[in-house]
């Protein structure tokens, strides 16, 4: 089943020509088996009507060669060339023996007249038979050993007249196989596979041509939505209709995001407009203490409220992707969080030259750094190549994540600490927006339990894979 599911073919034009090529293959062969089993029918049935004409013929006088009119010429010649075994017994072994063509054989003399009391009619190969072997070897030996090597099989029949204590037997060569049938069989199913093969070819384009245009499209606005233009309707009636549904679809959908960006938009100008002037009241507390503990608050929403846009408009960047040195781009978040002091250190960087969009990772990166830090006191930073991935690490020395939470920690708005005390960490948007941004470029952010000697967590290991290319 393996090797069957290697080679069989994914797409729908394939299958459904692979599957149409089998089921010809399949009819052909029962086809050609009736047709040769057919053939083979009538090849014995004229072998049987010869046989009896021959035995009928050795059955008359002598001088019944002599008298005209009494029979057809073509018969007459065929008797004259007959060589009948006149003997005591049969020459048929009872094992060889082929019972339905006895009984044509006695039902065809018995329409010209002769009774038989018992016949017998088998097929051997020509080397069994000791008859046709000496006449064989006699006509070698008149023609030097150039003479034809003769049939491979016979057919023997033996009939005993009633009345008579003689068998009479005959043999008649048997043909080789046809192969004009074998050629017309194989001309007729090439003939077949081109015709229908090549017409269900042509309808199946027609309908898979568009479909993998609009299998593409939509990747494209799976990854970025891209409304410019919509697609044009080809192929027959349903894929026309598939094709314009997805366009009504589309535009829905690209007005619901223009949409969501200008709420998007408005929320962000009306919410910081009047915290930048909580900003500037709260200069007038006196109380320096209360003071910074509402600017904290103030600089949390505001934080929180940066997440939230652009967690929303991760998925419609406006900017281009453009070349950048990975290497240059991570040392650079790890500079920033080194001149504030804090432990981040930048263990391994190949250079590496990779199309994104530098502010977007740029944020995603200090994002993890900033966690590693929150929850494991310090963060080590490293840029590795694995196969076709770029590979960016960020390891710390914290609890790490119990492994039937991992997956859900991905999610927005999810902390490990079930409180939403901001002194014990973020929104719990930092990851969400990491894997978004990761899954922006093609990538993905992988997270992973480090486990110590003793088989304890010793950290967590955060790591944003892109793709080369």
């Amino acid at each position: 089943m393996r090797v069957l599911a290697r080679f069989w073919p994914r797409s729908l034009q394939g299958q459904v020509l692979l599957a149409v090529a089998l089921a010809l293959l399949f009819a052909q062969a029962i086809s050609a088996t009736l047709l040769w089993r057919a053939q083979a029918e009538r090849r014995e049935a004229a072998l049987v009507h010869t046989a009896a004409m021959r035995l009928f013929a050795a059955n008359r006088d002598d001088r019944f060669l002599g008298l005209p009119g009494e029979h057809p010429p073509e018969m007459i010649a065929s008797a004259r060339r007959l060589k009948v075994e006149r003997s005591a017994k049969a020459t048929v072994d009872d094992d060889d023996r082929l019972g339905h063509d006895e009984e044509e054989l006695r039902e065809i003399l018995s329409s010209q007249g002769l009774e038989l009391t018992e016949v017998a009619i088998a097929r051997r190969p020509a080397s069994d038979d000791p008859h046709l072997a000496r006449r064989l070897a006699r006509r070698r030996e008149l023609l030097g050993g150039h003479g034809h090597a003769g049939p491979e099989q016979i057919m023997v029949a033996s009939v005993r007249i009633k009345g008579s204590p003689e068998w009479l037997t005959v043999r008649i060569p048997m043909p080789g196989p046809d192969r004009g049938l074998i050629a017309s069989l194989i001309g007729q199913t090439l003939l077949l596979y081109g015709i229908l093969v090549g017409a269900i070819a042509l309808i199946l384009g027609r309908i898979t041509r568009p479909l993998a245009a609009l299998t593409g499209r939509l990747e494209r606005f799976a990854q970025t939505p891209d409304t410019k233009g919509q697609m044009a309707p080809e192929g027959p009636d349903d894929v026309r209709r598939l094709i314009d549904a997805h366009n009504l679809m589309e535009g829905r959908i690209a007005a619901l995001l223009d949409e969501k960006d200008v709420m998007l938009g408005a929320i962000g100008h009306d919410l910081k407009t009047p915290l930048a002037a909580l900003r500037v009241r709260i200069e007038s507390v006196e109380d320096e203490a209360e003071r910074l503990r509402m600017a904290a608050t103030i600089e949390d929403i505001t934080k929180s409220l940066d997440d939230i846009l652009s967690l929303a408009r991760v998925g419609r960047p406006s900017d281009p992707k453009e070349p950048v040195d990975l290497s240059a781009l991570v040392a650079q978040v790890v500079e920033e969080f080194e001149d504030m002091g804090e432990p981040v250190t930048l263990t391994e960087a190949s250079r590496i030259v990779v199309p994104l969009r530098a502010t977007w990772l740029r944020r995603g990166l200090r994002n993890l750094v900033s966690n590693a830090l929150r929850y494991g006191q310090n963060a080590r930073v490293s840029l590795t190549r694995t196969g076709d991935e770029a590979v960016i690490r960020i390891d710390d020395d914290g609890p790490g994540i119990p492994e039937n939470q991992i997956e859900r920690m991905q999610e927005p708005f999810t902390r490990g600490e079930p409180s939403r005390n901001s002194e014990t960490g973020g929104a719990g948007l930092g990851l969400a927006l990491a894997r978004a941004i990761a899954e922006q470029h093609g990538g993905s952010l992988r997270l992973a339990n480090r486990h110590g000697a003793d088989g304890a967590i010793a950290g967590l290991s955060a790591a944003i894979c892109l793709p080369l290319a």
